[in-house]
């Protein structure tokens, strides 16, 4: 590091646009590795059974609150679980209400508990029409599931064969596509001038598919959509750092005991929460783009969504020796492994 680079940056008090909590002894124990740094967070549906109207709405996000430590300052906000289904005037009713911020599209069988999700785009329209009228952002999770299309292509896919025709039938629709991981997400969200934008993990910003399968199966890498060519790495890393307002975080943190990860059939999913801010300085720093952190973490997302940017603020420090991290959190039902980006971490956030 050259002897004039940064040793301390003090950025707004960050947000977390696309999170997973769970419930349970599980949100008890992760919940507060998300409070201590991030001030909000778009928290995802799909527990069983998913959180489809507003009443559901509000009774997790109740669950949620009585689950902060004390003394936390940390504001859910709430998504309704898109399913074919799903009232128009339910979900209006729900935003209007302060209840649900966005509504979360999962493709039927694309991720972890998405088993309810959208069958056909076209039984959704009535809600996507309403969310078009009243502004209300619709959170996607980019990926078809024909089996006939290979893992690695579902996402280059689903933005041809569905989000391009979704645009067109619903233009004013307000749409995040959360968790890109290739470089044709990243190029089709810059070629698009308005009411359209990305969220990127940590961990796709870290690891590639290498991470997953070199050297043996590591499920602890293992998420969906899962990681990418190094390219498309290289892809997503670009855009983070570009201080591009359409692209913000949303560290798809998603915990899972490891009994459930080290199955035969393990569960997709990182959980990144304890350590984000830490990875996130180190891929800043390493592209010399460390002034445009802020915009990432802190003020692009609020912008999208119509919130203002925090106004308290976090100290990020560098220090010569590695910060050291568990290696797991433990809830009552088991340990959750923590990311491990696979390099030494120097950066910490001041306490």
């Amino acid at each position: 590091m050259p002897a004039t680079a940064p040793t301390r940056l003090t950025i707004r008090r960050p947000d977390d646009w696309h999170l997973h909590l769970r419930d349970g002894a599980v949100l008890q124990a992760v919940l507060p590795e998300t409070a201590r740094d991030f001030a909000r967070a778009i928290v995802m549906p799909n527990l069983v059974p998913p959180v489809v109207t507003g009443a559901d709405a509000a009774a997790y996000r109740d669950r949620i609150r009585a689950a902060l430590p004390p003394g936390a300052d940390f504001t859910p906000l709430m998504t309704l679980y898109l399913t074919d289904d799903t009232d128009p005037e339910d979900v209006a009713r729900a935003h209007a209400a302060g209840i649900a911020t966005a509504v979360k599209l999962y493709p039927a069988g694309a991720t972890t508990n998405s088993a309810s999700g959208v069958t056909d785009i076209e039984k959704v329209r009535p809600v996507l029409d309403r969310m078009a009228e009243i502004g209300m952002p619709l959170c996607i999770h980019g990926e078809v599931t024909d089996p006939s299309v290979d893992i690695f292509d579902r996402e280059a896919v689903f933005i041809d064969k569905v989000l391009k025709p979704l645009r067109k039938k619903v233009p004013d629709l307000r749409i995040v596509m959360e968790h890109v991981t290739t470089s044709h997400a990243v190029d089709y969200v810059r070629d698009t001038p308005a009411r359209l934008a990305a969220t990127i993990t940590t961990h796709h910003l870290i690891i590639n598919r290498n991470a997953i399968l070199a050297g043996g199966i590591r499920p602890h890498y293992y998420c969906l959509p899962v990681a990418k060519r190094e390219r498309h790495r290289v892809a997503l890393v670009e855009a983070a750092v570009s201080g591009d307002r359409r692209f913000f975080l949303g560290t798809d943190s998603a915990p899972h005991v490891d009994s459930r990860k080290l199955m035969e059939c393990g569960c997709a999913g990182i959980f990144t929460a304890t350590n984000t801010l830490s990875c996130l300085a180190e891929v800043f720093e390493a592209a010399g783009r460390l002034d445009d952190l802020e915009a990432f973490t802190s003020l692009n997302g609020p912008r999208y969504y119509g919130l203002p940017p925090n106004e308290a603020t976090v100290t990020l420090v560098r220090e010569d020796a590695p910060v050291t991290y568990p290696g797991a959190i433990e809830t009552a039902d088991g340990p959750v492994t923590v990311f491990d980006p696979g390099f030494p971490l120097h950066w910490r956030v001041e306490r």
